[in-house]
C-alpha cells in the first residue's frame, strides 16, 4: 500500500517485496479551474503546472536540469514526459499530467542528489488548483507498476498563496537511494529561483 507522504518524511526506495527500486517516476496530476461564464455557463481556465528536476553532486553543484525546455538529461537517464499547459478539463482522470522518469542505474556517477520542484507557470495559486497531487512510483511515464508514495498538494493549507514548491529530494547514502519528502512552498516565481532555494535550504 502506498505511503501518504508527510512533510519532512524520509523513506527508503524499496518495493513491497523488499528489492530496491531502479526505475522511478515522479508524476504530477492536476485539473483546470472551473469558472462561471456568461449566463452561468461553465468555463474552464487552463492551468500550467511545471514539474522539473535537477541533479547535483556531493558538493551541491548543479549538474543538469530537466524541465519542459529540456526534456531529457544528456545520457537519457532522466526524462520528462512533456509540457501540459492545460490540466484535466473534464475532472480527475486519474492520470498524471506530467511525469519525470529516472533510471537510477544510468545516472551520471557524479550525481548524489536529485531535487524535484513544481512551479505554477501562469502564477495561479496552488490553493485554487483542483486535485493537485504528486505520486512516486516504479514504472514508466505510460505504465505504473507499483505506487509507493503519494503527496496531496490540493488539501495542504501551507501551499495557499504560493506558486512554487520543493516536492522532495532523492539522495544517495551509503550506496542506497532514499527520498526526503520536503513538501515546502517557496516564495519564488520561477524555476531558476526555486532551484536557488533548493541549493540554499534543502540539500
Amino acid at each position: 500500500m502506498a505511503i501518504k507522504l508527510e512533510k519532512g518524511q524520509r523513506i527508503n526506495l524499496e518495493k513491497s517485496n523488499g528489492s530496491k527500486l531502479v526505475s522511478i517516476c515522479v508524476g504530477v496530476n492536476w485539473g483546470a479551474i472551473e469558472k462561471k461564464g456568461f449566463f452561468g455557463a461553465k468555463k474552464m481556465e487552463p492551468v500550467d503546472l511545471d514539474a522539473s528536476c535537477a541533479t547535483f553532486d556531493d558538493k551541491n553543484n548543479l549538474l543538469e536540469a530537466v524541465y519542459f525546455g529540456n526534456l531529457k538529461s544528456k545520457n537519457g537517464s532522466v526524462r520528462h514526459s512533456g509540457d501540459d499547459v492545460v490540466g484535466d478539463t473534464g475532472g480527475d482522470d486519474g492520470l498524471d499530467n506530467e511525469v519525470i522518469s529516472v533510471d537510477l542505474d544510468r545516472l551520471d556517477p557524479a550525481t548524489t542528489k536529485i531535487a524535484f520542484v513544481l512551479n505554477s507557470f501562469r502564477g495561479q495559486d496552488f490553493k485554487i488548483i483542483p486535485f493537485a497531487s504528486i505520486r512516486i512510483y516504479e514504472g514508466t511515464a505510460s505504465r505504473v507498476n507499483e505506487v509507493f508514495a503519494t503527496y496531496d498538494i490540493a488539501n495542504g493549507p501551507n501551499f495557499a498563496g504560493h506558486v512554487s514548491m520543493v516536492m522532495g529530494v532523492f539522495y544517495k547514502k551509503n550506496g542506497d537511494w532514499k527520498f526526503n519528502a520536503i513538501g515546502e512552498p517557496t516564495a519564488d516565481k520561477d524555476l531558476k529561483g526555486t532551484l536557488n532555494s533548493v541549493v540554499k535550504n534543502y540539500l
